[in-house]
């Protein structure tokens, strides 16, 4: 993987692009022949993003505590 993301503003970057792919899967995604995989790749896209807040936010912690 790369190197981490430290900048506040490359954070949010990385951030809207990766909701922006959710938006565009979940927009791809035909209701009504939606299958058990569609589902799983968008909730797999949003722990990706959890997992991204949350790892920002300690960083962010983690700096101001130095």
């Amino acid at each position: 993987m790369g190197s981490p993301i430290q900048e506040k503003n490359n954070q949010v970057e990385f951030l809207k692009k990766r909701l922006n792919m959710f938006l565009d899967v979940l927009d791809a995604i035909d209701p009504e022949e939606a299958d058990l995989d569609d589902i799983d790749r968008l909730i797999s896209i949003i722990d990706e993003l959890e997992s991204k807040c949350r790892e920002f936010h300690n960083r962010e912690l983690s700096e101001s505590a130095k």
